[in-house]
């Protein structure tokens, strides 16, 4: 039922009276409630016609103030419902009217009935229909702040209704305000499906307030953590290294499992999952699985729990066939490589080593990946065997015949093979006749014509070379071979067609500081010391220029051959000498002045005149 503002005041004019020395005089004239009310001209001013003196206002509002059904603009008070539709709820605040509320700011509380008590906001206290205006939502932010400051300071639990995911977690609200779920605040294990929060109601704690940008963080986690905090306490005062306990895998990583001990996280390294090597954890075990873990070790405040799972096994090396000895065949996988060899598992958790030098006779070095790779399946001979240090070392290549027991026969001294380049040195090349057995070619022995300064530039690793065995040392496994001779040496030929003071066509192919290498014919090459490079007309021979040159030395031995370029043209002029000197002493009174002109000409000849 509604209620004039006349009756209103009908009703407290006992309360007016006591408090009418509040009122403030107004042109000298006491104004008591009633006549303000019958003398006011409600309607003008409503259309705006008639102004009222703020004090005259003032001083009635003073005098209704504390009085019962009286409410103040923005003031948060509580009311009950007292109807409920489809779209509206209607509450009672104990006025001169109810108020209505749409039903969608009650959304997040589905229960909602009548007679429960709620906070509203008094908006208006009249609207232009004189309809009481209250508001559900504004009164819970108004609110929520303080409550949400107080739970942050006490370490109240609160209720907070999840409306939806976001970027790194979720949105809650808490008490009308949205506040922030992270992800890692939902639970103390990870979580891979948020949607399953989504919608329900759950217990949070206030974590941390921004009060500048108005945002709230709350975790779900730190009242599982506190609870878990208990738990933590016993287990721990009752671990005991080589206790076997019931665990949960929490977490993987690449060097180990994390299993949940009810409480207490302890780590599984990967090396104490199997006794076989694995290459990651996920290979063993999966996210929550159960499993049986025993405590290896622990810190002193017990924060730090290692795990064994391997240990709950008897260990491989136990079950090994105790008829298994040296020089015994097995088989096995290959699971670890590396460059000085590779590891054979021969049964679960037993491996063996193949050094690199075990895998084939060949004596140049070479690396395991040449010969294997993981996860083929091979055969070797054991080498060692040492049960109390559980270690064995295998060999591949005793399972084929030492290539240099019949080396005598095959590669005897003198005999001519074709072999592959397979390294070289500053000295010289080594050449594999076959696998296991292989030589040396120096330097000296490639070539009987050529000068090679490195074996790179005469051959190539890889490539096909014809060698002759020049010496053969069984017991230290060596070979000596030479590829030049193999081929007919051509000094023979050559030491009766250079002969000392014979003259011959060649060409000037590398200069030095102590003169030039000249390319004579049939690739033969010959050594011009630099003063004998000096021309007839001045100057000296260039590189790549082609001359006459006369042989000064020949030397078989060493396959040398030293030549002259000058040479040829200072013999015609010593001859010229010697030709004019005999002339002179023939002839007839020679007389000073022909000697002089004979001497002048040779002169001005030898200087190029």
């Amino acid at each position: 039922m509604e209620v004039t503002p006349k009756a209103v005041t009908e009703e407290v004019t006992e309360e007016i009276e006591e408090k009418i020395d509040l009122v403030e005089e107004v042109e000298d004239v006491k104004v008591s409630p009633e006549e303000f009310l019958e003398n006011f001209d409600w309607h003008k001013y409503e259309q705006g016609i008639e102004e009222v003196e703020e004090e005259k206002l003032k001083a009635f509002e003073d005098a209704l103030e504390g009085t019962v059904g009286f409410v103040t603009e923005r003031e948060v008070i509580d009311g009950t419902i007292v109807r409920k539709t489809e779209r509206e709820v209607i509450i009672d605040i104990n006025s001169k009217s109810e108020g209505v509320i749409s039903l969608n700011e009650f959304r997040y509380n589905p229960n909602l009935a009548v007679g429960d008590v709620v906070e509203v906001l008094v908006d208006k206290r009249e609207d232009i229909t004189g309809q009481l205006v209250l508001s559900h939502k504004k009164a819970r932010v108004i609110k929520a702040w303080d409550r949400v400051i107080a739970a942050h300071d006490t370490g109240e639990v609160v209720n907070g209704f999840v409306k939806c995911r976001t970027r790194g977690g979720m949105i809650v609200d808490v008490f009308g305000i949205e506040a922030f779920l992270p992800g890692s605040q939902i639970d103390v294990k990870p979580i891979r499906d948020y949607d399953q929060y989504v919608e329900k109601t759950m217990e949070f704690k206030v974590v941390k307030i921004n009060h500048e940008f108005k945002n709230v963080v709350v975790s779900h986690k730190a009242l599982i953590e506190a609870d878990i905090e208990l738990q933590k306490k016993d287990i721990i005062s009752k671990l005991e290294k080589g206790q076997v306990l019931e665990g949960v895998v929490k977490n993987i990583t690449s060097y180990g499992v994390f299993v949940d001990l009810g409480g207490v996280d302890g780590l599984v390294h990967i090396t104490d999952l199997s006794w076989s090597r694995i290459n990651h954890p996920s290979e063993v075990l999966e996210l929550d699985q159960k499993l049986n873990v025993v405590i290896l070790d622990f810190d002193d405040q017990k924060t730090r729990i290692q795990l064994g799972l391997k240990q709950l096994n008897a260990h491989p090396w136990d079950a090994l066939n105790a008829d298994l000895k040296v020089g015994d065949k097995v088989k096995g996988k290959v699971v670890v490589i590396a460059d000085y060899g590779a590891f054979i598992e021969v049964s679960e958790g037993v491996e063996g080593l193949v050094h690199v030098s075990e895998m084939s006779w060949s004596t140049h070095l070479r690396s395991a990946q040449d010969f294997v790779k993981v996860g083929d399946e091979v055969e070797a001979v054991v080498l060692t065997l040492d049960r109390d240090d559980r270690k064995m070392s295998l060999g591949i290549k005793q399972l084929h015949p030492d290539p240099w027991t019949d080396i005598t026969k095959k590669y005897p001294v003198g005999s001519t093979h074709e072999g592959t380049v397979r390294n070289y040195t500053n000295f010289g090349v080594f050449v594999e006749l076959e696998e296991g057995i292989d030589g040396l070619v120096y330097i000296s022995d490639l070539s009987w014509t050529k000068k090679v300064k490195h074996p790179s530039d005469f051959t190539s690793i890889g490539d096909k070379l014809k060698v002759q065995v020049l010496e053969l040392d069984v017991e230290g496994r060596k070979l000596n071979l030479g590829h030049k001779q193999t081929q007919e040496n051509p000094w023979d030929a050559h030491e009766a067609k250079y002969t000392i003071d014979s003259i011959h066509e060649g060409t000037i192919k590398e200069t030095t500081d102590k003169g030039a290498i000249v390319e004579l014919e049939e690739g033969v090459e010959g050594f011009v010391p630099g003063r004998h490079m000096d021309k007839e007309e001045g100057g000296k021979i260039a590189k790549g220029e082609t001359v006459n040159f006369k042989v000064l030395e020949f030397n078989k031995e060493y396959r040398r051959i030293v030549l002259s370029h000058s040479a040829i043209f200072r013999a015609e002029e010593q001859k010229n000498i010697r030709s004019a000197a005999k002339k002179s002493n023939d002839a007839e009174k020679p007389t000073l002045g022909d000697a002089n002109d004979a001497l002048q000409a040779l002169k001005d000849k030898m200087e190029g005149n």
